[in-house]
């Protein structure tokens, strides 16, 4: 995907909590330092100071900013223009000016309202928009909502509407799409299906909140020995074919079938690295 160097396991930390960002990046594959929700507004100017000060790999930092159009987003982006940092996540995106004073940063934009989710075809198409996110719970409030959730853990139709609709939105442009966090930190079983079930259908990675899912996660994304090796054969199979409809092992292959070996391959090597 076009501009994503980040994943599988993206671990959110308070940006007022400078004590804790080199032990995050340490666990996962990247960080998003939050000046957004997990910080009081009343500690945002400290925080800000914090990130400023702090010497992290900036390859591996994404930096979540507070929404367009408000002070704290001001004061935020000029707190990053002194620092190496130059990957942002942009909370509740729902307009292509809402990217206006992005100029020189890579943006993730956080589909997390009806008008965002409606929004994303526009949002991804955006030259620097690198990535799109969905969130459920900001969603359903937007929406005058109290639960993306069933009382068995799994999402409402509206939840998974609007994750599929970021999804096809972000790789219709050709972009990456990052699912969202699972609240449930204790619920190992409920964050692996997601995360399992966001690799089958093209996830490029999770966020997390706890370090102890960043492990759920990236089980999830990274093929089995046994997956893997049979990726390869089939791949070898079809070189040794040489082109078209072929039949391998009792079944018949085509491009689609090959397309999704490949990814298998490609997802191997960036677990693996």
């Amino acid at each position: 995907m076009s501009g994503f160097a980040y994943g599988p396991a993206l671990l959110f930390c308070p940006a007022d909590r400078p004590e804790r960002y080199a032990k995050a990046l340490e666990r996962a594959d990247a960080v998003i330092i939050d000046l957004e929700d997990a910080v009081d507004p009343e500690r945002r100017p400290a925080a800000r100071e914090a990130l400023a000060a702090s010497g992290l790999d900036a390859a591996r930092v994404i930096v979540r900013v507070n929404q367009a159009g408000t002070d704290d987003h001001a004061a935020d982006l000029a707190a990053l223009a002194g620092t190496a940092y130059r990957t942002v996540m942009l909370p509740k995106a729902e307009r292509v000016d809402d990217l206006a004073a992005l100029a020189g940063f890579e943006a993730i934009a956080l589909c997390e309202t009806a008008a965002g989710v409606l929004a994303a075809p526009e949002l991804a198409r955006h030259e620097a928009v690198v990535a799109l996110m969905w969130g459920a719970e900001d969603l359903v409030a937007s929406l005058g909502g109290t639960s993306s959730r069933h009382a068995d853990g799994g999402y409402r139709d509206v939840a998974r509407h609007a994750r599929s609709a970021v999804l096809l939105a972000a790789g219709a442009a050709g972009k990456a799409a990052i699912d969202t966090v699972h609240l449930d930190i204790g619920d190992t079983a409920g964050l692996a299906a997601e995360a399992e079930d966001a690799v089958a259908v093209g996830f490029a990675a999770t966020a997390c909140i706890h370090p102890s899912q960043v492990v759920v996660i990236r089980a999830a994304y990274s093929p089995t020995p046994e997956q893997l090796a049979e990726a390869r054969a089939l791949l070898a199979a079809a070189d040794a074919a040489g082109g078209g409809v072929f039949r391998h092992e009792g079944r018949m292959v085509d491009g689609p079938v090959l397309a999704h070996a490949r990814a298998l391959v490609r997802r191997s090597a960036v677990s693996a690295s």
